[in-house]
């Protein structure tokens, strides 16, 4: 009889989990609370306009396809990513644009032309991130630590002191380019992962390197396209999706995984995968105060947790060329926002980040039309020194709004606003479980990565696994799948 494997939440670690597991003999059942698979890789839709609810941004799309292909299928039958060229543009206080191009020729004569010496700190940077990303990834992001000698050896600690972690990306990047805009530019992509580059550990700096060397590309329809390719193949395999279905209580027998409740209803199996955010299950779904271990409440509520965001959805019945797909706009003190951001202050001058797929995409939005998405990097709740009320969210639009009609194309956008509506941090909280509204989960601070971060296996009972950014290897599209992969691994170990 072939083993049963339930799997609570349908984001992108959930999923790709769940469809390795399935391809490779398992019976799986995916249980979903929302109505709809994809978790922050959501959508929403309204009057003839699609957005993506969270990530927006593709990088190393080979490691998507991976997943697709694993199941022996062709990745480009069920999804489509086109490379962007320019990744993003990025516009200065001060009215200065830089376009950030996959043309390494173009963009290091263009970092010269800025600042002579910046070409050779830039390559040099590229040089020595990708020699510390080829470490990070074969003994760090794709390796589980089940144990402690999985990390304490003289291999694995070795390995680790090249890359060097103790320092912050933002310093690091100094070290190679003087230029600050230049250094903003190549130092911000932290906030990817929820976490300031002052304090993100210095590895992070990884992240535009990647950009650079890979690419950043766009799925056609949207993230969400990927959420769904991921569900049809699950399906095509005979997996079960089970919708609108909260699960109250992950059940044990003398420590070992036995099933879930779900209200009444018990579900047997022979291994549990946990798919919601980590914080939320050990204070929800985790009864027993053994399998919790150090993770008590008090525990979970004291560790660190990334920013959330402020997000708007807003079509308007127009067309703005001068945008690019993905575009980023500096406030006027970028350390003082990021200060704002991580010690609880709504930001006064704010970075913001918008997102266009209709420029490319003529599916996300009616003929002649705009779908924009805006994202304000804000503090999450429990270190926020404020309270989301309808008027601070009325207040924080106009701001924003305000900051917008100064550019090229949306002077008189309110007039052509013919869909808006909003995701705040508590909405994350509430409609995603995400603790405190942490959009990118537990903070990828040095003390909470790798061996430091929750497991893929949990240390308190066997049969049990967990999946997704606020566990190892960490947050991020591409680390989320490898997240899964890796949880997919430990258990073909174990049953």
């Amino acid at each position: 009889m072939k083993k049963q494997i339930l799997v609570i939440g349908s984001g992108v670690a959930g999923l790709t989990s769940a469809l390795r597991l399935q391809h490779d003999g398992y019976t799986v059942t995916l249980y979903e609370q929302r109505d709809h698979v994809g978790g922050k890789m959501g959508q929403i839709k309204g009057n003839g306009y699609t957005f993506d609810l969270g990530p927006t941004i593709v990088m190393m799309p080979h490691i998507y396809k991976e997943v697709l292909a694993y199941t022996g299928v062709n990745p480009d039958d069920y999804i489509q990513f086109t490379p962007l060229d320019p990744m993003y543009r990025i516009t200065f206080q001060d009215g200065e644009t830089i376009d950030a191009t996959t043309d390494l020729e173009k963009m290091t004569y263009d970092f010269e032309q800025r600042t002579p010496g910046t070409a050779q700190g830039f390559l040099s940077y590229l040089n020595d991130t990708y020699t510390k990303y080829q470490v990070a990834k074969d003994h760090f992001i794709e390796k589980s630590f089940r144990k402690r000698t999985d990390f304490y050896n003289p291999k694995t600690l070795w390995n680790a002191l090249k890359l060097k972690t103790f320092d912050s990306a933002h310093h690091t990047l100094s070290k190679y380019i003087k230029d600050e805009k230049i250094q903003k530019m190549l130092s911000f992509q932290t906030l990817y992962i929820g976490i300031s580059p002052k304090k993100g550990p210095s590895i992070y700096t990884i992240i535009p390197m990647i950009e650079t060397l890979y690419g950043v590309h766009y799925a056609k329809g949207g993230m969400y396209a990927y959420a769904q390719a991921l569900e049809r193949r699950f399906k095509e395999l005979g997996g079960k999706i089970v919708l609108n279905t909260r699960v109250d209580e992950v059940l044990f027998d003398n420590q070992v995984a036995k099933g879930i409740r779900i209200k009444d209803q018990i579900i047997e199996a022979d291994a549990v995968v946990v798919n919601a955010d980590f914080p939320h299950a050990m204070n929800n779904l985790i009864k027993d105060p053994k399998v919790k271990g150090k993770y008590t409440e008090e525990k979970i509520n004291n560790m660190a947790y990334s920013c959330s965001v402020f997000l708007m959805y807003i079509g308007l019945k127009k067309k703005v060329p001068s945008l690019k797909v993905h575009n980023l706009y500096f406030g006027g003190d970028f350390d003082q926002n990021l200060d704002e951001i991580f010690s609880g202050t709504l930001p006064h001058d704010p970075a913001y980040y918008i997102y266009s797929p209709s420029q490319i995409d003529e599916t996300v939005a009616p003929l002649g039309h705009e779908a924009i998405y805006v994202l304000v990097p804000v503090p999450e709740l429990k270190t926020a020194t404020f309270t989301w009320t309808d008027e601070i969210k009325e207040n924080y639009k106009q701001k924003i709004f305000a900051k917008m009609k100064q550019l090229e194309g949306l002077e008189d956008m309110e007039e052509h606003i013919d869909f808006y509506t909003t995701m705040t941090p508590p909405d994350f909280e509430a409609d995603l479980s995400a603790q405190f509204g942490a959009t990118f989960g537990l903070a990828p601070t040095l003390g909470q990565s790798n061996y430091f971060r929750p497991k893929n296996v949990h240390p308190y009972a066997k049969k049990l696994y967990f999946a997704g950014s606020s566990v190892h290897p960490g947050a991020g599209v591409p680390i989320a799948i490898t997240s899964g992969k890796l949880v997919h691994s430990e258990v073909k170990k174990d049953v």
